[in-house]
């Protein structure tokens, strides 16, 4: 059997960090997913997906993702039903339990030549005679190369 989920989308709330009775950590939050494709003169259309995490997962999430960033996810699909008990009928509801939790962009920075996508920038170091490339906010210098 293979039960596995995997999104990508922009939280929608900052997560929400709570305790069980006995201690153990779980989160709370919902992403918004664009699907791929629109009907011709629609626009595309979003599907809001809750999000539970649990325990290290959860700390994680609590303690480093807000509200508007990009994250991927991997984890799996759970189904709950429940007795309505106002009109006794069975409810369900459908949610995604994260496994592992992933920043699906770079770190805002103060020049934010990350996000403006500037990778495999030259930079100007003053090192005369060695060329350098800056590649994810890091500098390399050819001479560090294996190729």
């Amino acid at each position: 059997m293979l039960n596995t989920v995997i999104l990508m989308g922009r939280l929608t709330r900052d997560p929400e960090l709570r305790q069980t009775p006995q201690g153990v950590s779980v989160v709370s939050f919902s992403l918004a997913v664009d699907r791929n494709y629109a009907r011709q003169g629609e626009e595309k259309q979003t599907d809001f997906i809750n999000i539970t995490a649990w325990r290290n997962t959860a700390d994680f999430v609590a303690k480093y993702f807000t509200k508007g960033q990009l994250v991927a996810i991997r984890g799996r699909l759970q189904v709950r039903s429940w007795d309505d008990s106002q009109t006794g009928q069975k409810r369900y509801a459908t949610d995604v339990v994260a496994d592992e939790v992933f920043f699906a962009e770079s770190k805002k920075t103060s020049d934010n030549s990350a996000a403006n996508g500037n990778f495999g920038a030259p930079v100007d170091n003053g090192d005369a005679g060695i060329d350098t490339t800056s590649v994810a906010g890091f500098t390399i210098a050819d001479e560090n190369l294996p190729f």
